[in-house]
């Protein structure tokens, strides 16, 4: 693709429309920004080469009109001598570079459209690359606004359960407390497990005791109750 087709392509894109469908915006808005300004440096340097070439096409143009005034003035003084021959073929040398003359005209005026072409797709470009470097850097503070705004919601988040982690805790001692509070108003209440036990084992020695009683006194035909 030629430097100026290109241009042209990039001065009717739709920046917008490239952004929306780029999977990535902001690497498409690098690319468009140096796609463009690479593009300028070279419109700058064909520039300076056609504005070159112009300056050439012009010192050319003042030396063949100068050379047919020449051919003119030299045709002048024949007639002026009566050389009516020496006339005519200066005449002659005169109408061919005057051929020239028209060609060269007809260049420069060609090369002078060019290049007013040229400024305006150049000032279009640079239109499109201010908007460009407008949109990345557009694109850059959306970006980091993003990632706060991320950063800000997650520190929120983190916050929030070691809020909910702190308000568990809290409840848990004061659930530990209660119960705490609970065992220690029956402290003194409860005879010892031990004790009980021991009681209980002469209770039911004592019922033993009774038994075995009545089993001999019922052998020896005696009444318990009389003993």
């Amino acid at each position: 693709m030629g430097i100026f087709s290109r241009m042209t392509d990039i001065i009717n894109s739709n920046i917008n429309a490239m952004l929306d469908q780029a999977e990535d915006p902001q690497k498409m808005i690098r690319l468009i920004v140096q796609e463009m300004e690479d593009t300028l440096v070279e419109v700058r340097s064909s520039s300076a080469r056609i504005l070159a070439e112009r300056k050439a096409a012009a010192r050319r143009l003042e030396q063949v009109q100068a050379d047919a005034a020449s051919w003119e003035d030299k045709a002048r003084l024949a007639i002026a001598k009566g050389r009516e021959d020496l006339a005519r073929a200066a005449l002659q040398e005169k109408r061919a570079i005057e051929e020239e003359v028209v060609l060269v005209e007809a260049e420069l005026a060609a090369t002078d459209e060019h290049i007013a072409q040229l400024n305006e797709e150049v000032s279009q470009l640079q239109q499109k690359l201010t908007e460009a470097k407008a949109k990345q850097k557009a694109l850059l503070m959306r970006s980091e606004t993003v990632e706060s705004r991320i950063k800000v919601k997650r520190q929120m988040h983190r916050e929030k359960l070691d809020d909910a982690f702190q308000r568990f805790d809290y409840f848990e001692r004061r659930i530990d407390n209660l119960e705490g509070q609970l065992e220690a108003m029956d402290v003194g209440r409860e005879v010892p497990p031990d004790l009980a036990a021991e009681i209980d084992a002469l209770q039911e020695d004592e019922q033993i005791n009774e038994e075995l009683q009545r089993l001999k006194s019922e052998l020896s035909g005696t009444d318990p109750a009389a003993q």
